[in-house]
Parts: structure tokens; sequence; C-alpha cells
């Protein structure tokens, strides 16, 4: 009973004795953030692959209204739409995408420009009650924005869903993938983009992988080389390019697993390697509602609506004692 009655008295201690002086800014900018929640952003990440556009995309229908701001280095490019794996109008279904395919090919998109154009279009989507959905496989981008970009750490809370698929599994998944894109036209796609003289594939789109495995085939194409040459060439490109996507999904998790370890509190992990372990499309999608879909409506139901965020009354006092008035819309607004 003492123990109690100590505590509510040092709870209760009028707020006059309170000076904010004493105090420091951060200390105080710290209780305010403290007490006002953050503006809530999902993000989804994975290795290549996996299933992070799929989610991203259901996820905005189920939790409307949602818009999907792309993280993908390479799919921010216009152009290249099979070799970079970029959704499709119809795959879209409607959800509005940021970065996806704005960007001219043959510029540098750096991490900083990533950072200040997904800031720009998470405020933009929230001005608009909606919900910001980020998703991509470049994990140097959500690193950037989310460690390190100073605005939106103080402004936003993220729950972020990994999407994980036992690399044995992926890798034989990706390299179905490779065939299928050769089948979709990938070849004329980059063929389009080869320049003979051109052999920088340091730059831009350039970079992606399916563009440089290609280079030798296309350059002997080109010199009018025998079929038989073409063809080794061709076979070679795309089993480096097999090789060089699944060394980017062993990349991606080594990098994933690092940031689980600053972000593990809002982490959450979902296994889809049952999805890609069957052997029909009715069974991969009920493996997708059952180990994926499912659980994460679950967690972004409980992200979305359920306070978690739970203020001592003996703090919220202070605060608010201690803070100045209210300042006229305009003039905060002119502060931002």
């Amino acid at each position: 009973m003492m123990n109690m009655l100590s505590v509510s008295a040092a709870l209760c201690k009028p707020v006059a004795s309170f000076n904010p002086a004493s105090h420091s800014l951060r200390n105080m900018n710290s209780l305010s953030l403290f007490m006002n929640k953050k503006e809530k952003v999902v993000v989804i990440m994975g290795a290549t692959g996996t299933g992070k556009s799929k989610l991203a995309i259901e996820l905005a229908t189920q939790f409307p209204p949602a818009e999907i701001v792309n993280s993908d280095k390479m799919q921010v490019y216009e152009g290249l739409n099979i070799t970079t794996n970029k959704v499709t109008e119809e795959e879209r279904r409607g959800v509005p995408h940021h970065l996806l395919g704005t960007v001219n090919p043959n510029t540098s998109f750096t991490a900083q420009d990533f950072c200040d154009q997904a800031t720009l279009a998470v405020g933009s989507i929230l001005g608009r009650d909606g919900l910001p959905i980020i998703a991509g496989g470049s994990n140097s981008f959500l690193d950037a924005l989310v460690n390190h970009h100073t605005e939106f750490r103080l402004r936003y809370d993220c729950c972020f869903l990994w999407v994980d698929v036992s690399l044995p599994v992926l890798h034989s998944s990706l390299s179905a993938r490779v065939d299928r894109m050769i089948h979709s036209g990938q070849l004329h796609e980059v063929r389009q983009s080869f320049q003979y003289h051109n052999q920088d594939y340091t730059l831009g789109i350039r970079k992606a992988i399916g563009v440089p495995e290609f280079h030798d085939f296309f350059r002997a194409e080109a010199d009018g080389a025998d079929q038989r040459t073409k063809q080794r060439l061709l076979q070679a490109a795309i089993a480096s390019l097999k090789t060089n996507n699944c060394t980017l999904a062993k990349r991606q998790l080594q990098k994933i697993h690092r940031l689980y370890s600053m972000w593990k509190r809002n982490m959450h992990r979902l296994d889809a390697t049952e999805v890609f372990l069957k052997t029909t499309r009715q069974e991969a999608e009920e493996a997708w509602e059952d180990h994926v879909l499912s659980k994460t409506r679950r967690i972004l139901h409980k992200f979305l609506y359920e306070d978690t965020h739970v203020v001592p009354a003996g703090i919220a006092s202070v605060v608010i004692a201690s803070s100045p008035p209210p300042m006229p819309a305009t003039a905060a607004a002119a502060t931002h």
C-alpha cells in the first residue's frame, strides 16, 4: 500500500514545480512524439521473386484506400518492363503506384533521390486519407529511408512485412521465372536497348540483371556470327542470368537479416515456402491465403486499428501543462 501511495504521490505532484527551461528541446520533442501518434506506413520487403508485389496489391484492395510506393531500384526506371519484372496494368487492379517506371532510364537514381521522392509520395497518400504501402526488394533504399531520413523517422510509424521463402526453393523458382521471362519476350526487349559501342553497364537501367548478361550474344548477332555460336552465347547468357538472380536473392536475404536486428519489434516474417512447393495454381493460392495473406490481415488490423500507445498520466499532465499555446493553423503550416 505504501508503495502504491508513493507512486501516486509522485505522479500527482503539482505541475507548477516542472521547469521547462531545465529540460532540453530533445527531451520535449521525444515526449511530444510519444504522446502524438505517428502516421502509419506499411513496408513490404523480401528477396526477389518472393511475392512482394502480389501481397502489396492484395492488401491495397483489402485496406482501401491504399496506394503503393515502389522501392525497387530498377523498377523506378522507365522501360524494360519484362526484364525488371514490373507489375502490369492488369495486375495492379486499379491500385495507384508511385515511383514505378517514372525515372529516365539513362540517369542515376540514388538512395537520396528515393528518400526524397518516397517521402513526398507517402505524404501525398496520407493527405488523401490513404494507406501508404512501400514495397520492393531494394533494402538499401529502405535502410536509407527508415533509418537515416530524419523527416521520415520522426513522422511515421512502420509495420514491416517480410515475405520469406527458403533459399533452395526460391532458387528453383527464380530459374523457372527466367525461362518464363525469356518466353515472354525479354530477349527482344533487351535487344532494342542494346548499344554496340556502349559497354557501360553501370548507369541507370543498364545495371539491371538481364541486360549486361546478353552483351556478348547481341554483339555476336550484330557481327553476323553463325547460328551455333549465337546459340552457345545465348544459353550462356541465360545461365548467367539465373545465377545472378540467385546471388541477388542471397545478398538481399543477408541484408534483411541485418535490418531485422534493428526492426524486429515491428517486423513480421511471413513464410511463403509452402506456396512455392505446390504444383497447381489452386493449391498455391490456398497456401498463400493460409500462410501469408490471412496472417498479414491480422497483423495489419492490429497495427492500424488497435491503440498501442499508452502514456502514463503523470507524463501526460507534465507535457500538457508545460507546452506553449497551440499556434494558429496557418502559422503551424509555415513551420513544416
